[in-house]
């Protein structure tokens, strides 16, 4: 119904619906736009931090007016609290930065202490133990690949999405964000917006290539909207950030070539990139480059995963034979 309603309102069949709205979520609004035209963050971020903000909002205030100049660091502290009685740590880290991220406006707005801010409490975390990257074998991959189906336009189009995360790594987000004009065929290059806006140049392989120029020559819908890739049911159009598209597409192809994969995500063709390149010999650090990584830490991880490599750091078992 979304997306009906959406495209119906695009074509001018129906008008935008009236929706009344409290102060807390005008509040809310306001730090969105904020977000968005002051510091500049990733849709998704914003959403996920103004989401963060109404509900601390309306578990304060309600339905009635703001007072930020009544919040103190007990409200602060009691709604993080009970955020964390049902989320996972990851998810309060998004709770607490959001939190903090909405104070911060507010003290930039003048309407509480900068002491109200160092109140949010910080989420206990160890980056010491991350989770072991769970990659999906070459030959389940290229299984994954190989059961597209050529002949449709849905196929040629998962085909060329599967090769992108297999042979460059690209997260979800930036398959979604690709367009048409992203692609330089003359150079043989592709423009990939990744992570806070930052935009890389990566070659783009042979046999990607050829799956991106036979999905725009037979099977995309000639179509306004200038993403590389479309949805193959109405309304066609890019896919939406946030929206599972290219989840969904391997899932689709790992059932379809009967692969037992580590999970149905998409970053695990990512990680199977990294394992490939450690395991043929290259460094962190090239890893880190090619994975357009901003910190050795998060490439860090997948020294876990070279076991040959761990072995010749084991120390002998005392009594051990020799």
């Amino acid at each position: 119904m979304v997306h009906l309603l959406r495209d119906l309102r695009e074509l001018g069949v129906c008008s935008t619906a009236r929706v009344a709205t409290t102060p807390s979520d005008d509040l809310a609004a306001d730090f969105g736009h904020h977000l968005q035209h002051q510091q500049g963050l990733a849709s998704s971020s914003i959403e996920r931090y103004r989401k963060v903000a109404e509900q601390f909002l309306v578990e304060r205030f309600g339905r009635g007016a703001v007072d930020l100049s009544t919040v103190g660091a007990a409200d602060v502290v009691g709604f993080v609290q009970r955020q964390s009685k049902r989320l996972t740590p990851p998810a309060m880290k998004c709770v607490v930065n959001g939190l903090r991220s909405f104070l911060r406006y507010a003290q930039y707005c003048g309407n509480v202490a900068p002491e109200l801010v160092a109140a949010v409490p910080a989420v206990a975390s160890w980056a010491c133990t991350p989770a072991v990257p769970k990659a999906i074998s070459a030959e389940h991959a290229q299984r994954a690949i190989d059961g597209c189906d050529a002949t449709t336009a849905t196929g040629l189009r998962d085909r060329a999405v599967l090769l992108l995360l297999a042979r460059l790594g690209l997260r979800a987000r930036e398959v979604i964000a690709l367009r048409l004009e992203d692609c330089d065929w003359d150079r043989g290059q592709l423009l990939v917006r990744g992570k806070g806006r930052r935009e890389c140049i990566l070659p783009m392989p042979v046999d990607v290539g050829e799956a991106i120029a036979s999905y725009l020559e037979r099977g995309r819908p000639a179509c306004r909207d200038r993403h590389l890739f479309l949805r193959s049911m109405a309304p066609v159009c890019g896919f939406l950030q946030g929206a599972d598209g290219i989840g969904s597409i391997v899932r689709y192809a790992l059932r379809r070539a009967e692969v037992d994969a580590p999970h149905s995500g998409s970053h695990q063709f990512r990680h199977a990139l990294a394992v490939r390149m450690l395991q043929g010999g290259a460094s962190l650090p090239e890893i880190g480059e090619v994975l357009r990584h901003r910190s050795p830490q998060s490439t860090s991880i997948y020294a876990r995963v070279d076991i040959e490599a761990l072995r010749t750091l084991a120390v002998a078992w005392p009594g051990a034979a020799q």
